[in-house]
Formats: structure tokens, C-alpha cells, sequence
């Protein structure tokens, strides 16, 4: 039987660019790095956060997270909940993020709110469509089931470009809570305006019209498709943003995408092209896309069927003007199954099993060192977990990670600190 807090570690042989670690059935247990560690392996710490409250983001040192019937803000990294405030729809709380100038904005499942006084008091915001307008939650057809119009699969969606912070992230919908249209929306000006920078089109396999109007749900005007969005991330080197979306062919129509859009301040403006559009078995059907000294990483969500096996699977790197060339791609490692979730920061690489399609309980993968060696864990003590929406590390060293039961049900947050 194995210690309540020692973690099981698969042994596997995997492709990388330099050497790989090989992992033995379980790690030893040494003095944590805090008192609240609960175990570690060769390559991090990891703790479980308290059931409640849920914490669900975090910049710096500040955490935000929600009670039932309340929202909250720390100053500590979760220590202490000093700001807080009554919030009745607290457990509907699909999305949060921490702005720099302390401004929080957060949304449910169908509304946008901000607060720009640690929680005193917050407002609710309009979204505004690409033609000015106020952008509203339709009418669904089964009114327990409105749909997730504002929830993100990545943890990032942030960055500071010419002086000025912009908020960009994309709705990973279509699996719980009803049928919604995808888009991506951002903001320039700390939450105070939410606009939509590209709104996908009708998909038929998932969109209801709206109950009322009988509208179809997604931009008519736009062929392109999709399920959900995985990832939409910023290059700094192309002054440019990068998406991929999900899910499989429906109709002969494709789901995986990938996109790049650029943004004119000026104008307020974007313009986007679809890079690559291709079945789902492939390696552009990912996530976690990361940009590291103008290089390109990703890693692949392969699923579908093409009549190709091995599925095209792995965690890729090359640069980014041949992203739609396979052949100029390096594959830094296979972990043999899927992953859509990834996060590079301080040279450490950690990336995450879809515990539905692996047999690890909660998978996750880690680089020290930029790709050069790899390591997998299978945290078997959380069970059936998927993590999610990986967070930048705070202020102690922490990122903090979704544990999804199945792969997007709410479960528990995990912090893990690397050892580097």
C-alpha cells in the first residue's frame, strides 16, 4: 500500500532532445519547503489547497477565491482572506483574473464583473461585439443550462505590451453548462472595457439559436468552427497572438485551428488568418502554447481518426513561421498520451495528462531545463484528475493548477513549486 502522500511514477521511454529521466515506482519524502507542503518528487513540491475556499487565480502575491455566497481576495498568497465580500452567485464562478493595477475581474456563466477596490464593492460589465455593441448572453433553450461564455482552459491571459497591459482569453465551452458561441474577448484598459477581438462561427453540432429570437448562436458571417478554445497566447518577438481551438471534424467540417491576430491600439482593431486547419488527429490539435526567446512550444491533444496511428502526438517546439510545416518541427518529448495544457516559466516546463484518455490518475509532465531532460508523475492520492488552467508562480514559487474530475468538472486546486 502505498503512503498517503507518496506518488507513483511510471517508468516510460520517451523521445527528447537530449536525455530523459526514467522514474522508479515511488519517490522518498523529505523535509517540504513550507509547512504546508503535503509531498514531493524528484523535480517539485506539491500541496493540496483547503476544499474551500476555492481558490481560483492568482498573481504575485494576491489570490483570488470564492466561498459559498462570497468572493475573496488575499494579500499573502491565501494565508489570509482579508477583503471579502457577498457575492450569491459565488459557486457559478467560471473565470477570474488578477490585473496589475489590482483590478479583478471575474465572470459566472453568462455574466462579467470587476472590481477595482479589493472587493468592496464590483460592478457588472457589458460586453461590447466588434461593432460597438453591447454584446449579450442569449436566450437558451433550457434555462438551467445557459452555458460557459467566459471559462478558459489556460491559466495566462495577460501581458504587457508598448507600456500598456492587455487582458486577452478565449471560452473553453460546449462540455458543461450548455451550448454558448466561442470567442475571444480582451481588454485594454483593466477590465473596465471587455470587447471581442474574434468570434468564431455557427456550429450546428453544439449551438442552439436563441430561445427568443430564434438567432444562431456564433458569428453567421464566419465559415471557420469550433468546439471551444484551447489557448491564445502572445508573441512578443511578432507583436502577435496565437490561438488553437478544438474539437474533431463534424459534417466534414474542421474544428482544430490554429490562428494569428494583431492588434492596432490606434484603430482598436484586429486582424486575424487562420494558420492551419486539420483533423484531429494531428498535432495541431493542442494547447498550451508558450513562447520562449521567439520559439514556439506547444503540446499536442491528438485524438482523432484519420486512419493514422500512432496518433500524432507529443510536445513540440519550432519557430513560429513554421508552425505549418511539420517537417521543421522538433519533438521534445512523447508522453504517448493526450495533453492540451502547458506552462514554461523560469526554464521549467510543466505540462499535464487528460486523465480520461491515459492511465495515469493525475498526470503531469515536467522539464527542468527547457526540453533537455523530462520527467512524468502520476499523483494517484487526487484519483481521476485532469489539471487545468495553470497559473504563473506567486510570489513564494507556486503555480497553482486546476485538478478537474474527469477532465472539466470542478475538483480541487493543486500548488506545485518546482525544485529548480
Amino acid at each position: 500500500m502505498n503512503h498517503p502522500y507518496s506518488v507513483t511514477r511510471r517508468q516510460f521511454l520517451g523521445t527528447t532532445a537530449a536525455s530523459t529521466f526514467v522514474m522508479s515506482a515511488t519517490s522518498s519524502m523529505r523535509a517540504a519547503p513550507t509547512p504546508a507542503t503535503a509531498g514531493e518528487t524528484d523535480h517539485f513540491w506539491y500541496r493540496l489547497a483547503p476544499t474551500l475556499p476555492y481558490i481560483d487565480s492568482q498573481r504575485d502575491n494576491q489570490a483570488f477565491a470564492y466561498n459559498a455566497g462570497e468572493i475573496l481576495l488575499s494579500e499573502d498568497n491565501g494565508r489570509t482572506w482579508p477583503h471579502r465580500t457577498k457575492f450569491p452567485e459565488a459557486n457559478q464562478i467560471t473565470f477570474s483574473c488578477i490585473l496589475k493595477n489590482g483590478n479583478v475581474l471575474f465572470a459566472t456563466r453568462t455574466k462579467l464583473y470587476l472590481s477595482t477596490d479589493q472587493l468592496k464593492s464590483y460592478e457588472r460589465i457589458t460586453v461590447k461585439d466588434q461593432a460597438g455593441n453591447d454584446y449579450l448572453p442569449h436566450t437558451p433553450q433550457d434555462p438551467a443550462r445557459p452555458g460557459w461564455y467566459f471559462h478558459p482552459l489556460d491559466g495566462v491571459h495577460t501581458w504587457d505590451i508598448d507600456g500598456r497591459e492587455i487582458l486577452v482569453w478565449g471560452n473553453y465551452c460546449n462540455v458543461l453548462g450548455g451550448p454558448v458561441p466561442i470567442n475571444i474577448y480582451y481588454s485594454t484598459d483593466q477590465g473596465q472595457t471587455v470587447k471581442i477581438a474574434y468570434a468564431f462561427g455557427h456550429n450546428p453540432n453544439f449551438h442552439d439559436r436563441d430561445a427568443k429570437t430564434n438567432a444562431p448562436l456564433g458569428n453567421p458571417d464566419n465559415p471557420v468552427i469550433c468546439r471551444h478554445i484551447h489557448s491564445v497566447v502572445y508573441n512578443p518577438t511578432e507583436k502577435a497572438f496565437y490561438a488553437c481551438t478544438g474539437d474533431h471534424d463534424r459534417d466534414n467540417r474542421h474544428e482544430c485551428h490554429w490562428l494569428r491576430g494583431t492588434y492596432q491600439a490606434a484603430p482598436d482593431s484586429w486582424d486575424w488568418q487562420v494558420l492551419v486547419s486539420v483533423n484531429s488527429n494531428s498535432r495541431y490539435k493542442s494547447g498550451g502554447i508558450n513562447f520562449v526567446n521567439g520559439s514556439l512550444y506547444w503540446a499536442s491533444d491528438a485524438n482523432g481518426n484519420n486512419g493514422t496511428l500512432p496518433h500524432d502526438r507529443g510536445i513540440f517546439r519550432c519557430r513560429p513561421e513554421d508552425l505549418a510545416d511539420p517537417k521543421k518541427h522538433t519533438l521534445l518529448f512523447n508522453p504517448k498520451y493526450e495533453s492540451a495544457n502547458m506552462l514554461i516559466e523560469n526554464g521549467v516546463i510543466l505540462s499535464a495528462h487528460y486523465a480520461p484518455a491515459s492511465p495515469y490518475h493525475t498526470g503531469f509532465i515536467i522539464s527542468p531545463d527547457m526540453g533537455q531532460s523530462w520527467a512524468q508523475y502520476d499523483l494517484q492520492q487526487f484519483g481521476r484528475r485532469s489539471p487545468v488552467r495553470i497559473h504563473k508562480q506567486n510570489s513564494d514559487g507556486w503555480f497553482r493548477v486546476d485538478l478537474r474530475k474527469g477532465w472539466i468538472e470542478r475538483g480541487d486546486v493543486l500548488f506545485i513549486k518546482p525544485k529548480t
